[in-house]
């Protein structure tokens, strides 16, 4: 089995962006305005730790928008190589999206409850570049759209990964005492994670390096 890829987000510095580097994630997460959930900083910040990247290390702008113009628009203050789409879209939108951003990847962020939600990765899945699984709630009151530190039922999340082609993340209450179950029961083809590797709001590095090991151990064959 191959060994997923990490991305590591709420990446709130420069300095947090090296360090998780440099432990191996192959992915960022920078976080713009939510309805709720940590790590949100704003677009000018966003638009100054993008630079410090180095080629080939992903940077996902997670935005709330869902207005397609708004979003192209936040995208060219924010130049990540990715959008990452934490409410639930309409394919219409992706589509749209793809004209106004040429060259800049889709992820949809699916938020796995129940049926609904394999009804709706299934109908997403050909407009984006992958998907990524989580544990929020569009439609409370206050929106959770990531960050919550729960996870989900993740017999449904292997569903989801079965039954479309692009790739999968797997995201929310990931840890390095669960991810190699995690990875056993869906096989991702990466994972995403926050509050997982933070301690009082920063990234701690052995709480970093301790799921680093998780995830090659649980990738080894």
């Amino acid at each position: 089995m191959d060994t997923p890829r990490v991305k590591i987000c709420c990446i709130m510095s420069e300095r947090e962006a090296a360090t998780a580097i440099v432990s191996g994630a192959s992915a960022l997460g920078l976080v713009s305005h939510m309805p709720s959930g940590p790590g949100v900083i704003d677009d000018a910040e966003i638009a100054r730790i993008v630079p410090s990247v180095p080629a080939g290390i992903e940077t996902f702008l997670l935005t709330s928008l869902r207005d397609t113009e708004h979003i192209a628009a936040q995208h060219a203050r924010c130049g990540t190589t990715t959008l990452q789409l934490v409410d639930h879209l309409p394919v219409e939108m992706h589509e749209r999206l793809r004209t106004l951003l040429p060259g800049v990847r889709l992820v949809q962020v699916v938020h796995v409850l129940d049926e609904h939600s394999v009804a709706y990765a299934r109908e997403c899945a050909g407009a984006v570049d992958a998907l990524l699984l989580d544990s929020g709630n569009p439609a409370l009151a206050v929106q959770e759209l990531g960050g919550t530190g729960r996870t989900h039922d993740w017999q449904l999340s292997r569903r989801i990964r079965d039954a479309v082609a692009v790739p999968v993340y797997l995201a929310g209450g990931l840890n390095a005492d669960n991810v190699g179950d995690a990875i056993a029961t869906v096989r991702p083809y990466g994972l995403d994670l926050c509050s997982g590797v933070r301690s009082h709001g920063r990234l701690d590095v052995a709480k970093l390096h301790a799921f680093m090991n998780a995830v090659r151990a649980a990738g080894t064959p």
